[in-house]
Order: structure tokens, then sequence, then C-alpha cells
């Protein structure tokens, strides 16, 4: 028989005209019947989704873009990003992986029949700027799903027992609506338990994530976590993730085609390649992507149609120098 949460999500997803999720959820309720031991039940229920999607193909279009609910105005916010993979630039490591990741979301629903769960956790870990949150979006994209943002400066407060009871909603939102759920700076809510001047409320909160992360969304929801500080997470949450992916400064060969897709035509085939790889050389992939920007909208005010390397050699180290600065500040 299916539990008040699958009852709950079936009839929501009915509701919201979400097939997919309506009929995924039928076969979860079809697996645990056959755990039951109610293998009839189970077969029937198996050949109700079959019925369902004979002669119609895996429907594509985006589910409606679902709001959060009151309570949690101030602490998600949702988009819709129409973001691709091949929007990032990303090592083959990582690109690999998360093109599994996104095959095993989009075909969930056959997992689900075989009594296996998608990937639903990953953390994304690097310096800033080396393009975390961009996936996060590009995941959204791939999956034509909403994208929401959680605001942990307003998640993490400091009365007694209110952040955790912040974050249940919160998963009572990831359990409902099917979406991709950004915790971004994640080291802000993920501080190992037992660090020095760590107050009990935050060890408590850490315990009630964990416990959360835990419970298997019926949704399949998409949890991505990302911080610029591994270090600081509790060791717990590493073995929570189905996926950790580590993001670092573009190698020559990534700045190269990331120049590359970022000025398209207004270079010239002799372009000096290793000049701007030796200048953009330790730059974040934001920091190239600005500076990049400056370059082109220079030379749109100039009236020229080329950017030359010498620009764009000159703009990368005047970005270093600015960072440089700032970090001694």
């Amino acid at each position: 028989m299916a539990t008040a949460k699958q009852m709950v999500a079936l009839i929501r997803g009915h509701v919201q005209r979400d097939d997919e999720q309506f009929l995924s959820l039928a076969l979860q309720v079809a697996a645990s019947e056959a755990r039951q031991g109610r293998q009839d039940v189970a077969d029937e229920i198996k050949k109700l989704v079959d019925q369902g999607r004979s002669g119609t193909a895996p429907a594509v279009k985006p589910i409606p873009l679902a709001r959060p609910r009151a309570e949690l105005e101030e602490i998600i916010s949702a988009s819709y990003p129409k973001t691709k993979l091949t929007d990032v630039v990303l090592g083959p490591d990582i690109k690999t992986r998360l093109e599994r990741l996104i095959r095993h979301q989009s075909q969930r629903a056959v997992l689900r029949q075989h009594g296996r769960r998608p990937i639903t956790h990953i953390l994304l870990v690097g310096p800033p700027g080396t393009g975390k949150t961009l996936t996060a979006s590009a995941l959204a994209g791939e999956l034509h799903l909403p994208l929401f943002r959680l605001r942990l400066d307003t998640l993490i407060t400091r009365y007694l027992g209110e952040t955790a009871t912040k974050l249940r909603l919160v998963f009572d939102q990831i359990h409902s609506v099917r979406g991709v759920y950004l915790f971004d700076e994640f080291d802000a809510l993920g501080t190992q338990r037992n660090q020095s001047g760590e107050v009990g409320e935050m060890r408590r909160v850490l315990n009630s994530f964990l416990q959360f992360l835990e419970e298997d969304n019926g949704t399949d929801s998409l949890i991505v976590g990302a911080t610029n500080h591994p270090e600081l997470l509790d060791r717990a949450l590493f073995r929570r993730f189905g996926d950790v992916l580590r993001y670092d400064f573009p190698t020559a060969e990534e700045i190269c085609s990331l120049v590359t897709s970022l000025v398209d035509r207004r270079v010239s085939k002799a372009f000096d390649w290793p000049s701007i790889t030796q200048a953009a050389t330790g730059l974040s992939q934001a920091d190239i992507v600005t500076a990049v920007d400056d370059v082109i909208k220079d030379a749109i005010l100039d009236g020229n149609r080329k950017v030359s390397e010498t620009l764009l050699a000159d703009a990368f180290i005047a970005r270093k120098l600015s960072r440089d600065a700032l970090q001694r500040l």
C-alpha cells in the first residue's frame, strides 16, 4: 500500500499534470508492493504504467514554474534557466560525470522500476568563479526543471530551533516539487561538528540536515551543494552525496575553448594563443569571461570589428593585478 507521502506526491503529480512524475511514483509504489510480497499488485501497476507510456514520446516539456510557499519566499529563489552543459567550460572527467547524472535523472523511472535510485545528491567544490553555480543552472536547463536557490543567510538564524524548522520546510518543498535545489556556500551549513567555537545549535542543525539527506525524496529532486571551502565541511556530508566534483582554474586548452566561444568571429586566424593562455593562466572562468566582455565592449565602442590578442592579454593581466590587490586588503 502506498505511504501517505507517496499518495500526496501522486495526487500532486496528477494535479500539476506532470505525467512522468506520476508514473515514476506509481513505479515506486509497485516496488514497495513487491518487497512486501504482493507481486500480483506490483505487476498490475507496472502493466498500467506501461500502457500509459505506450505510443507516446518521453515528455520533454518543462513543468510549470513552481513558486515556493509563502513561508519559504525569503529562503528560496526560483528561476527557469535555459543554460546547457555546452555553455560551461568543463574538463572531460567532470563533463562525463555530469552527463551520467543527467542520464540517471532523465531515465529515473527505468531505474526505479528495477528498484534502484537515480543520483539525487551532488557536491561541487572548488575556488570561486570556476563554474559551480553555472553548472547547477545547466543541470536545471538540461533536465527542464526549475532551479531553486537557497539563501543560507536567511535560512540560518540565531534563534534556538528556528533554523532546523526552516530546514524541514525546505525539504518538504524538495519532496513535493521536483527541481534542482542549489545550496550555495554550503560550508555555512555543513561546518564540522567538532570545530572549536561551534555552537551546539549548529551541530543540531547539521545533524538534522544529515537525516534529511538520507530521506528518499519521492520527486527525485536534485540537491546540489557548492562550496569554496571543502576543508570546513563535516566528513559525514561527503558520504551523503552520490558524487563529489572538484572544480579548478581552466587549463590552457580550456582557456582557448572559453575565449573562442566568447570572441567568436572577432579574432583573426593568426591569433597568438600562447600569449593568451599564458596571460590567463591562474584566472577563474568567471574572471576570463569578465575580462573578455570588457574588451569586446571597448572594441564595439571604438568601432573595431576585431579583438587583438594584445588587448586580451592586457585585460587578463589587469584582472590578475586587481584580484591580487583585493587579496592583500
